[in-house]
């Protein structure tokens, strides 16, 4: 290419010094206009019921279907909930992790179904004095079959819903699926097998890194920068889900523990299976 020509003594610099910072300029520009990309947040502060699951669900949604969400963190401080909730959110989290990382902060509490939303998930961070684990199930027993005067039923659970030893047996075969997901997530990390795991001990994080339960020790600002790594992306920002997935701001009604006529307790309002730790001073019966 022939660059013109000039005479006057100041034009050359000049000239060179635009031939250089325009483009320059243009390509900042240009640079401006594309969006930076995000490590999202996703925050749990309750337990995996309906409501708080159908909230995890548009964030994590939104995380798959906007290609400007890299990375995503999980911040967990729950003692689980339903079980069929906790499936719901694990299978869309693992959907999300084919396209994106996704890394746990097991913050406060991430016992039971929350501990199995963090083995879905690529890496799992705990501070040292949060609690982890519990992996197991309950549920009330029905009662025993009986005779209404005043209630007849086509069957003799139609009433109960099933035998006593039904629901021990359904019990049993949620637990292994807990432990399959266990086993799936951590691998060869896990350095107790099912006879320890399966007791639903829950531990502190200090000890859970020690067992393979949880891979470090670290704070969110650690598990933002894990998460930035494993998607390889810099010159990220860091933005909170929920309000990019326009939900309205979080409040702590907690409608799980809260029975019809507003009492709270420390266990479901409703009968059921639950993947729920309950807190040693809290377990007489309600």
């Amino acid at each position: 290419m022939t660059l013109p020509e000039t005479d006057h003594p100041q034009a050359g610099p000049r000239f060179w010094t635009a031939w250089v910072l325009v483009p320059l300029l243009v390509g900042l520009g240009l640079a401006a206009l594309v969006p930076r990309p995000i490590v999202g947040l996703i925050y749990l502060q309750d337990a995996i019921y309906g409501f708080t699951a159908r909230e995890m669900i548009a964030q994590i949604n939104y995380a798959r279907d906007h290609s400007e969400v890299r990375a995503v963190v999980l911040v967990l401080d729950s003692p689980g909930g339903t079980v069929v909730d906790t499936e719901a959110v694990y299978l869309e989290v693992a959907q999300l992790r084919e396209r994106k990382p996704v890394v746990t902060m097991a913050q406060g509490v991430a016992a039971s179904g929350a501990y199995y939303l963090s083995v879905g998930t690529d890496y799992i961070f705990a501070g040292p004095s949060s609690l982890v684990g519990n992996v197991g199930v309950i549920s009330q027993l029905p009662i025993a079959p009986m005779v209404f005067e005043d209630l007849a039923s086509t069957g003799p659970y139609k009433l109960f819903g099933s035998a006593r030893d039904t629901r021990l047996r359904e019990m049993e075969a949620i637990k292994q699926a807990f432990y399959s997901a266990v086993q799936l997530g951590r691998g060869d990390a896990l350095a107790i097998g099912p006879e320890r795991v399966l007791r639903g001990e829950i531990w502190l994080g200090s000890e859970a890194v020690r067992l393979g339960l949880v891979d470090e020790l670290g704070s969110i600002s650690a598990s933002i920068e894990k998460a930035a790594e494993l998607g390889h992306i810099a010159n990220y920002r860091v933005a909170d889900l929920r309000e990019l997935a326009g939900l309205p701001a979080g409040f702590s009604v907690p409608f799980f523990f809260q029975t019809p006529e507003g009492v709270l307790t420390p266990y479901p309002n409703a009968p059921g299976f639950y993947l729920l730790y309950v807190p040693p001073g809290e377990r007489s019966l309600p």
